[in-house]
């Protein structure tokens, strides 16, 4: 984040009440974890992608006992 816009939203926020910070830190912790939620998925659908080149290299009797585990 640039400096200007930085100490806009800081000036901004020393104008709320305590209740309205509380407010707006709830907010950002939402997005932080809607961002985190959305590289989860992105992890999850490449390992999906990859479970079939990953299934010639697992499924082989070799490794057989490597299952039981």
């Amino acid at each position: 984040m640039n400096k200007p816009r930085e100490s806009n939203l800081i000036a901004k926020l020393k104008e709320f009440p305590p209740q309205r910070v509380a407010e707006v830190e709830d907010f950002i912790d939402f997005l932080r974890t809607r961002d985190n939620d959305k590289g989860r998925a992105h992890t999850r659908a490449a390992a999906r992608a990859a479970e079939p080149a990953f299934n010639k290299v697992w499924d082989n009797p070799d490794d057989a006992a490597y299952d039981k585990l």
